[in-house]
């Protein structure tokens, strides 16, 4: 077989020659050799963690900046264009800096009367022991040793425990799921770590949901300038960076639209944003606790966000109730919102901006707007899972005559 150069990353991160042979950990512009040796070309880097790239964190620190960059990028072009979607001029990539996430779940493991704690392998249960991290913000870092050695002192030797980190505005909320304490030596521990560590909030999680422990004060996280209690568990944008360059260009596109229609809002990442600017903004979610957070910090602080409970798969906002807005705006999981776009596409809306963390699902949901009548008129790539092979996106449909 003759040597071929390694012309792209596919979807899952490996590099592809053009012939269609992939190879594992290879960067564009690395020469794959007839004997199967790899040579490393500009694009193909020393990863800076020791942990790569056995850790399932990463899957990409071995692509130079400008590689990754268009890595994140090509995943959102490639995919409006599977679906025969123009994708125009799109804005600059955006990439979270290194040590920035502000929210990981790690896995704790009894091995013997040692405890590992950090990320799984790719593809495995194995659980790799974190030394370094190069992802996550130093708070969340700054743990990971003093909650390894907390651990080992239940010497549980059966031990499985995952530990939910999220930086707060008052500090880490550590969440536990699967950790028991029976005895009152323990509990004390769990309220000395929690102190001395200055925790924001520690939950226990025994199977019936988190149980707080400790929160001094009640934990918040400010969006848009508005401080939103945040529930154990609750969804947050992964990095402040790529929170703050979804948000500026989804304010941008919606600039001038008196109502807008917040889908799938969450505590209100961009309801509260667009509140900032004067929009009048109707926040749906259907998770309770979210739900709840996000109404009580808009009447408690006085914003122009109304909160409501509703279930936008099970019971979508109708076309008509639609109509009585300027625009809308919708982040859904990674399913996408197929009923809830169904109903977009009937309605009269003149502006959609969709967020979305799967291009899959986005490309199916913009090619049912775009066959109704809208035209996608602006789209930008986020890379806040950054060296993964996680992408995000925002994008702009505007009605034909509007």
């Amino acid at each position: 077989m003759s040597a071929a150069p390694i012309v792209r990353v596919a979807a899952k991160g490996e590099g592809a020659t053009a012939d269609g042979r992939y190879v594992a950990l290879s960067a564009p512009g690395d020469m794959l050799e007839a004997d199967g040796t790899l040579t490393w070309g500009p694009n193909h880097v020393e990863p800076p963690c020791r942990h790569f790239p056995a850790c399932g964190g990463c899957q990409l620190q071995h692509l130079s900046e400008a590689a990754l960059t268009d890595f994140v990028g090509s995943r959102v072009i490639g995919a409006a264009k599977g679906q025969e979607l123009d994708p125009g001029t799109p804005a600059p990539t955006h990439l979270s800096p290194p040590r920035t996430r502000r929210r990981a779940t790690l896995h704790a493991q009894a091995i013997g009367r040692r405890v590992v704690l950090g990320f799984r392998e790719g593809g495995s249960h194995k659980t790799i022991d974190m030394r370094e991290c190069h992802v996550i913000a130093p708070e969340l870092m700054a743990l990971v040793a003093p909650l390894r050695t907390l651990l080992e002192s239940w010497q549980d030797r059966k031990l499985a425990v995952d530990v939910e980190l999220t930086l707060a505005d008052q500090g880490v909320a550590v969440g536990f799921s699967g950790l028991v304490a029976d005895n009152l030596a323990r509990t004390e521990a769990l309220l000395d770590f929690a102190r001395d560590h200055r925790l924001a909030r520690l939950t226990i999680d025994t199977g019936y949901g988190p149980e707080t422990t400790w929160e001094p004060d009640p934990a918040t996280i400010t969006l848009g300038g508005t401080a939103v209690g945040i529930p154990p568990g609750a969804f947050l944008q992964a990095t402040a960076d790529g929170e703050a360059a979804l948000v500026a260009v989804a304010q941008g596109w919606l600039a001038g639209a008196s109502t807008v229609a917040d889908l799938f809002a969450g505590l209100g990442t961009f309801a509260f944003a667009l509140a900032g600017l004067g929009t009048k903004v109707l926040a749906v979610e259907a998770a309770r606790d979210a739900h709840l957070a996000c109404q009580a910090a808009a009447r408690s602080q006085g914003r122009p966000v109304h909160a409501l409970h509703r279930d936008l798969f099970r019971n979508p906002l109708r076309a008509e109730e639609l109509n009585r807005f300027a625009a809308v705006l919708l982040d859904p999981p990674r399913a996408g919102a197929r009923e809830q776009v169904g109903q977009i596409a009937e309605s009269t809306v003149a502006r959609v901006v969709y967020i979305s963390c799967n291009p899959a699902s986005w490309a199916r949901d913009a090619a049912t707007l775009v066959a109704a009548g809208y035209r996608l008129e602006g789209l930008k790539a986020v890379g806040q899972f950054r060296w993964s092979t996680h992408v995000e996106l925002a994008s702009l449909f505007v009605r034909a005559g509007a």
